[in-house]
């Protein structure tokens, strides 16, 4: 498995980067446990989960997906084989129960509690990459495409998050830093901030991409993290499983779009992202691929994703994930690809 180094920073991570946020909820630890094995037997360095996971969002479960990655650490001792990235959540009235209830934000008290639980969780002294998992001011994120300026409302400055990330670098607590559902301008401030103030600099941004939703290329953000020098991490490549066409074969699949509530990602079941699945679906098919293995073939060969993150719910979806890998699309396949995202374009976005 080919590593890359992540944007300016020290770590070097496999292309392929293994999800886990339905461990705790979809997945019990005994499986979350077999999938990190065969991640690691496939040559996958790369492990990234969040202080909130897993979903659906629950106070029962929360904190689970850590102390699963946490145990399996302990178990097996390969602590200093893995790269471990997670993610401090921001402003969110209805998590209420993350941080003992406190306001959830990226000022100095919040963020040095969310970085001792992971920790703890995760039964480790270093986290390789701490990740904003959103941002703390108004911006349009999960589904919201259109910013509203009548939405603003008070948040905490980007150089007093960095300045806070400082000092948990300085004490070896973190080591990279990123950011998550970040706009065009917030990765510009980011770097503004830490070149005038002498601060950490973002090495990666963790945001979506899938066939679906290539608001990435579009937002001009491809140039300015290639200019700038930070890494991608493609999230929900699959589109939450609808990209693997399982649902348009069987409209009642088991999986997070029929077992979760409908409002609770509803951008996935937009009729716009049902008809360019069903495009991409015979787009693959006519050439002798999976739907899966077209979604994942494109994000694994461009040039702007550092590494793209993969989930599963069996260790054979989880293989068939890290086979897509070695899979190089013909380009007449890509000129298609791009035809159906030139008629449907970002309805998953």
């Amino acid at each position: 498995m080919q590593k890359v180094q992540l944007g300016n920073s020290h770590l070097n991570v496999t292309k392929v980067c293994l999800g886990t946020m339905t461990w705790g909820e979809q997945n019990t630890e005994a499986e979350a446990h077999s999938q990190l094995d065969y991640a690691f037997e496939r040559g996958i360095n790369f492990i990234d989960t969040a202080e909130m996971y897993p979903v659906m969002v629950r106070e029962e479960t929360s904190g689970l997906t850590e102390r699963y990655i946490g145990t399996w650490l302990k178990k097996t001792g390969l602590r200093d084989k893995v790269v471990i990235a997670t993610k401090a959540a921001g402003p969110n009235a209805g998590i209420t129960w993350v941080r003992g209830g406190r306001a959830r934000d990226f000022d100095a008290a919040n963020l040095k509690a969310a970085v001792e639980t992971s920790l703890q969780r995760l039964q480790i002294e270093h986290i390789d990459l701490y990740q904003l998992h959103w941002p703390s001011r108004n911006a349009p994120i999960f589904g919201n495409n259109v910013f509203n300026p009548k939405q603003e409302r008070p948040c905490i400055a980007i150089e007093e998050t960095l300045a806070t990330l400082d000092d948990l670098v300085k004490e070896g607590k973190i080591g990279a830093i990123g950011v998550s559902n970040e706009s065009n301008w917030g990765v510009s401030e980011f770097i503004k901030q830490s070149e005038m103030k002498s601060l950490p600099r973002i090495a990666s941004i963790q945001n979506l991409y899938n066939l679906t939703a290539r608001h990435y290329e579009t937002s001009l953000l491809d140039e300015t993290c290639f200019r700038e020098n930070v890494g991608l991490l493609a999230y929900s490549p699959l589109a939450f499983g609808q990209l693997t066409a399982k649902y348009l074969d069987d409209p009642k699949a088991h999986g997070r779009l029929n077992i979760f509530p409908p409002n609770w990602s509803p951008r996935y079941l937009r009729p716009g992202v049902v008809e360019a699945t069903k495009r991409y679906a015979k787009l693959a098919r006519d050439n002798g691929l999976t739907p899966t293995q077209l979604a994942l073939a494109w994000c694994y060969s461009r040039w702007f994703v550092a590494s793209t993150i993969i989930g599963a719910t069996s260790l054979d979806q989880l293989k068939h994930n890290i086979d897509a890998y070695d899979i190089a699309l013909p380009l007449d396949v890509i000129k298609q690809v791009d035809q159906i995202h030139a008629d449907i374009t970002n309805p998953g976005q």
